[in-house]
């Protein structure tokens, strides 16, 4: 649980919840649930070897290591691999999705978590087979925008779709509509429904927004007032910020079969 300090909340100058600096991501991003691992393993026709395409952090990679003899992780970030979580079976690299440092068919299943949107899909999809063993899955997987309790929704709302909306790159909205709009040469399978569950205080989703990329665009075209004023009123209607309420995502996923 993430405890603001109680100083934030004085009198002084109002705390920037916004710059949260290079770690950010690695402590706000929320966890995917056990049962997507399970779930992606269970589709695979084997857990040899499992790559994870523009994995971050290591959310989903370090879950799939749970599953799968050997994980690959890749991202194009230094970054991000920098602050990639360890595990004995993930081994990461700086490279992007369409040049993964796999052999040929060696993959059983391949993902890419709320990244796809950033691919060139067609190179992406062509390593993709170059990479996957007979009959390897594939599995886009994105969440949605968060949803909040109805005294908060209205006003996030309008955050999301009309302050920061301008300043969103195209490619969002492909999350949005849970990559149905992406071209998908695979054969699909159903998946189950399945969504992100979070107990969080007001630093922990203020934090979480610091890592959007139209955040950071809002900071670059300094227009930190759009900022800030949407995080006084946030405050004013959590109420105490150490207070905990529910966040929740869908989770979205085109699955195929190589």
């Amino acid at each position: 649980m993430f405890k603001p300090p109680a100083a934030s909340f004085g009198a002084a100058a109002p705390r920037n919840w916004f710059d949260q600096g290079g770690k950010a991501y690695a402590r706000f991003r929320p966890e995917y649930p056990p049962e997507l691992a399970q779930f992606l393993a269970s589709a695979a026709p084997g857990t040899a070897l499992a790559v994870d395409a523009g994995c971050g952090n290591g959310q989903l990679t370090v879950q799939l290591a749970a599953h799968f003899h050997r994980v690959q992780g890749a991202d194009p970030s230094a970054d991000q691999i920098a602050h990639a979580v360890a595990h004995p079976r993930v081994a990461y690299a700086c490279a992007p999705a369409e040049a993964l440092p796999v052999a040929d068919h060696e993959a059983q299943l391949i993902t890419a978590a709320q990244a796809a949107h950033w691919f060139d899909l067609p190179r992406f999809y062509a390593e993709v087979r170059r990479i996957g063993a007979p009959r390897a899955v594939l599995a886009l997987i994105s969440y949605g925008v968060p949803q909040l309790d109805p005294a908060l929704n209205p006003r996030f709302s309008r955050f999301y779709c009309d302050e920061i909306g301008p300043f969103w790159p195209a490619e969002r909205a492909l999350v949005d509509t849970g990559y149905a709009d992406l071209p998908f040469p695979f054969e699909e399978q159903s998946v189950p429904a399945l969504g992100i569950c979070k107990t969080w205080n007001l630093e922990a989703l203020l934090g979480y927004l610091s890592t959007w990329s139209a955040v950071r665009s809002v900071r670059e075209a300094a227009r930190e007032d759009i900022l800030q004023c949407f995080a006084a009123d946030l405050t004013a209607l959590w109420g105490d910020p150490a207070q905990s309420r529910e966040i929740r995502w869908p989770i979205n996923m085109r699955v195929g079969t190589l």
